[in-house]
């Protein structure tokens, strides 16, 4: 196999082998329970609270105030569960937008199965949320927001800060919660700028290990545990804490504010050769997300074929090489479309022929013009198979035909 082509960093990103320096004592040598108190516990103990100061550090909060849990999905889980319950005697009310990562809408379904009310934000044909709209659904019994920072599909940047400061001035006591996933190591996540109570973080979106996350708390929060058993992490998650794992996450999220600027001037000029070029060399694109890059992810190009669907185009670009992701999910062996487009207005038949590329620190320029030599034949390919292709080709070629 020759060289390949790795464009979906969104999905996950490859270990960046600084952190796995940083993470190997702690697999062979600091190998002890950190909830011990024997040596061996006490080295362990030591990597796992300087992880959390690091962190703590970077965004620019207390260290015990954030939770390490097993991922995004997990802390997205947690916050949402967590509040809920911890808050119910206050009312049952919550609020989150038509366009989240399934951690959270997947939760907020399962709430209102147990008796929670559940607001869904609508948002605009670029992803964005109504700040209106949010300030009209905040109401006496709402207990929690959860907004995201990034979309993961189609890049949004939503306005957090002015999010948080609408709930917080309609009534103090909700708290807001953002699912930031993919925002480090793109955008400044600093909790307070932000005036968040909540957020969560996956390391593996940002050259860290899978398996790993945390949940930032601010002091006060109302949470009730989810995961039982020990007393680990102040007794709000239970679980002996992987401290390799944990050690690698802080490593890969120092590196990706000590590279920030570098990183994400490298990730702006791939996207927007992308964005600018793209629709050029193929016919009937619709660019999906924000047109305005700088309310977009730096890392994010999204785009729907028109006639054609985003699986076989995949399929397609694997076979030469390149590794590329879709707003669509194959489900029981229907192609679905993506809840993200078809919330922003996209009509489904559009919206099953997307495509998302996400670059990362490693791809050069010749990766992308690689794509942009190959597309063109593909999607020509797969629209050759199409029998409406073929009909608006024949009407374009003989307008007359049509009257």
């Amino acid at each position: 196999m020759g060289k390949r082509i790795y464009l979906d960093h969104a999905a996950t990103t490859p270990l960046d082998p600084r952190v796995l320096e940083a993470m190997l004592p702690y697999l062979k040598e600091h190998w002890g329970n950190p909830s011990s108190l024997y040596a061996e516990a006490q080295e362990a103990r030591k990597g796992l609270e300087g992880a959390r100061r690091t962190m703590a550090e970077l965004l620019s909060c207390k260290p015990q105030e954030l939770i390490f849990t097993s991922g995004g999905s997990e802390s997205d889980s947690l916050a949402l569960r967590g509040v809920a319950y911890a808050s119910r005697h206050r009312g049952n009310h919550i609020i989150t937008s038509a366009i989240e990562h399934h951690a959270v809408l997947h939760t907020t379904e399962r709430l209102e199965r147990e008796g929670f009310r559940v607001s869904y934000l609508p948002v605009d044909c670029y992803g964005f949320i109504d700040l209106r709209e949010l300030e009209k659904a905040v109401g006496p019994d709402t207990t929690l927001v959860s907004i995201m920072y990034v979309n993961n599909e189609v890049g949004s940047i939503e306005p957090i800060e002015e999010a948080a400061r609408v709930v917080k001035s309609k009534n103090p006591q909700t708290v807001f919660h953002t699912d930031a996933v993919q925002a480090i190591g793109t955008l400044d996540c600093k909790v307070d700028p932000l005036g968040v109570d909540m957020l969560s973080i996956g390391a593996h979106k940002f050259y860290g290990p899978k398996g790993v996350g945390a949940l930032y708390v601010r002091s006060r929060t109302p949470l009730l545990s989810q995961q039982l058993g020990g007393s680990q992490e102040k007794g709000r998650r239970a679980g002996t804490e992987d401290v390799a794992y944990i050690v690698g996450m802080a490593k890969a999220m120092e590196l990706a504010y000590e590279e920030f600027a570098a990183r994400n001037a490298h990730y702006r000029a791939l996207r927007d050769r992308l964005f600018y070029e793209l629709p050029v060399r193929v016919p009937s694109v619709q660019i999906t997300g924000p047109v305005d890059l700088s309310r977009r992810a730096s890392n994010n190009f999204s785009c729907c074929f028109q006639f054609v669907e985003g699986e076989p185009i995949l399929i397609a670009l694997d076979l030469q090489g390149v590794a590329a992701s879709s707003g669509s999910a194959c489900t029981s062996g229907s192609l679905e479309p993506s809840h993200v487009l078809t919330a922003m207005g996209m009509p489904e038949d559009t919206a099953r022929g997307s495509l998302r590329l996400t670059v990362g620190k490693d791809n050069a320029m010749e990766d992308i013009d690689y794509l942009l030599d190959i597309m063109p034949g593909i999607v020509a390919k797969l629209r050759a198979l199409s029998p409406t292709w073929s009909e608006t080709e024949a009407a374009a070629a003989n307008p007359s035909s049509s009257l």
